[in-house]
């Protein structure tokens, strides 16, 4: 009651408006009470918080400083009804303008919950930040942040340092699937290398051939390669020198062995008529329908050189009436040799269009002296054949008869030819044998010279000089001796295990020959693995098919490659 009366003079004594705010605080209070326990806690807007209210409180103040006073009894008494109705306490009262700075000092207000009648509490607010100043960052916020941190500002250390992070697992990587490959890849063949010291051999002192002032010729030593040629290297005509093209390819399409007869050849109408010419050398007596082995044939062609028997065997072989397809076959194995400079025109050599060269016709001695059927028949300087009149005699008679065992091959002369010679001699020089062979063609006497007969003669002799001054010059020597380090052979991984010579290699030549040494496996597969002294290729000196030549071994423990090798090897 006291209160009541109090209040009761206070708006008696005070301004009537001061009344009426009042109550009209005290409705808004219950309004907000009831509206609180209808819903949930309520955040009070901070007083000021709209710009342009603020603006306009600022100004009411500014213009009536008196206001506070009465600011603070509407204070007072909304507390009042506050207290009075059991509710939150009353927004300011409208049209009232705060103190200045009034929204600055506002603070969050956190109402006490409040015992409603029946028992329920009011919610508390949540707490509001001040106006002006942003919320507190809410757990998402703060976890992004510590998540996403700002990079360092970038340097050219790390940059390295990240680019090395990223890219030395990957190196690593590659580098283990390099190194399997490596490792299980099929290694390369082994090689064996000739050292450079004992890549040839000359011998001592110098051997000048006396070659005639005109033509031209070749000589070699078989399996010793060339010993020396003269003259322009040009084709000339060759005469009968020509059938040893005709025999070489007979014995190619149908070999004889040695001693061996052949076949029966017929003697035609053809070879009969030849055999009648006077100005060809020929083998008469022939009959029509007469057969004679192939090895009769062969020595009537070759002892003394029998044109009507070159064009018969022509005709043979290929079962033809003409010469021509045979002339073919013999175009075609002087190509296969290596002729370049030859031409055949006709079986005989009488046709002045079949031309050759010295160095040619050397390659074709070589190759046709290897038949075993032909070399008895040209060492012959004459023969007695069943079914001709009388014996057929060797044109080089007066040469296989010489004491300088001469064996041969062919001799040729016409007047467009001149003389020519196709010779083959021996000579034992310690344990060896070796076969000599020798050319010599376009040789020609001064004044007249019916058919070649005394350019035959000259050539005759002028080859003499060369076979004997070869024959004398001849020698022997070692060229490697055993034990000699004459190579190595490389595993193809940067491995190499010296090579030695298992005997002396003694050779054979001239004073001032040079001979051509070599290695190889012998067409055998070289060991990955072996122990020293074993035997795993030849050296050889010289070239054909004579050669001589000695085994090579491994000085030292061959190995396997090591892994290291295998791994970084670039091929």
């Amino acid at each position: 009651m006291p209160d009541e009366q109090a209040g009761a003079c206070d708006t008696e004594a005070g301004d009537p408006a001061g009344t009426e705010a009042g109550a009209a605080g005290q409705d808004a209070a219950d309004d907000t009470a009831i509206a609180g326990a209808e819903e949930s806690p309520a955040t009070t807007a901070p007083h000021g918080a709209d710009p342009s209210g603020e603006e306009e409180d600022k100004a009411a103040a500014e213009s009536d400083p008196n206001d506070d006073t009465e600011d603070d009894n509407d204070g007072e008494r909304a507390g009042s009804a506050i207290t009075d109705h059991g509710s939150e306490p009353a927004p300011e009262k409208p049209g009232r303008p705060s103190r200045p700075g009034a929204a600055h000092e506002q603070k969050t207000v956190v109402a006490e919950p409040v015992q409603r009648p029946g028992g329920v509490a009011a919610a508390e607010p949540s707490p509001q930040p001040e106006a002006g100043q942003p919320p507190p960052p809410t757990p998402l916020d703060l976890l992004a942040q510590l998540t996403n941190t700002p990079p360092p500002p970038e340097t050219p250390a790390r940059t390295i340092v990240r680019r090395l992070k990223i890219w030395t697992p990957i190196a690593l990587a590659l580098a283990a699937v390099l190194m399997a490959v490596q490792a299980v890849r099929p290694l390369p063949d082994a090689t064996l290398e000739l050292a450079g010291s004992t890549s040839s051999y000359t011998f001592d002192g110098r051997f000048d051939i006396p070659w005639p002032e005109k033509g031209q010729g070749a000589v070699q030593a078989q399996g010793m390669g060339g010993l020396g040629t003269f003259g322009e290297r040009k084709p000339v005509p060759i005469a009968s020198v020509a059938k040893v093209m005709t025999a070489y390819v007979l014995l190619k399409e149908h070999p004889l062995k040695k001693d061996e007869a052949g076949p029966e050849i017929e003697v035609d109408d053809k070879a009969v008529q030849d055999g009648m010419s006077e100005d060809e050398s020929r083998v008469e007596g022939l009959t029509v329908g007469t057969k004679f082995s192939q090895q009769d044939m062969l020595k009537m062609l070759m002892i003394p050189s029998g044109n009507n028997i070159a064009r018969l065997l022509a005709r043979w072989d290929t079962g033809s009436d003409t010469e021509t397809a045979f002339v073919r076959k013999m175009n075609d194995a002087a190509k296969a040799l290596g002729m370049k400079d030859t031409t055949y025109t006709d079986p005989s050599g009488l046709d002045a269009e079949t031309v050759s060269t010295a160095v040619d016709q050397l390659r074709l001695a070589e190759a046709v002296m290897t038949f075993d059927a032909f070399r008895p028949i040209v060492a012959l300087p004459n023969a007695t054949i069943e079914g001709l009149p009388q014996p057929i005699i060797n044109n080089n008679d007066s040469l296989l008869l010489a004491g300088l065992s001469i064996t041969g091959i062919k001799t040729g002369s016409n007047t467009a030819a001149g003389g020519a010679l196709m010779w083959a001699a021996y000579k034992t020089v310690g344990d060896e044998t070796p076969l000599l062979l020798g050319t010599l063609l376009d040789q020609r006497v001064d004044g007249p010279d019916l058919n070649g007969a005394n350019s035959l003669a000259l050539v005759k002799d002028n080859s003499k000089k060369v076979i004997e001054a070869v024959r004398s010059a001849l020698t022997s020597s070692v060229a490697v001796d055993k034990g000699q380090v004459v190579g190595h052979l490389d595993d193809g991984l940067g491995g190499r295990t010296p090579l030695v010579a298992a005997e002396d290699l003694k050779v054979l030549g001239v004073p001032g020959h040079k001979l051509d040494l070599r290695l190889d496996d012998a067409g055998k597969s070289l060991p990955r693995t072996a122990k020293a002294g074993t035997e795993v290729g030849v050296l050889t000196a010289g070239s054909g098919p004579d050669v001589l030549k000695v085994p090579v071994a491994l000085q030292a423990d061959l190995v396997e490659p090591s892994l290291g090798s295998k791994l970084t090897r670039l091929g």
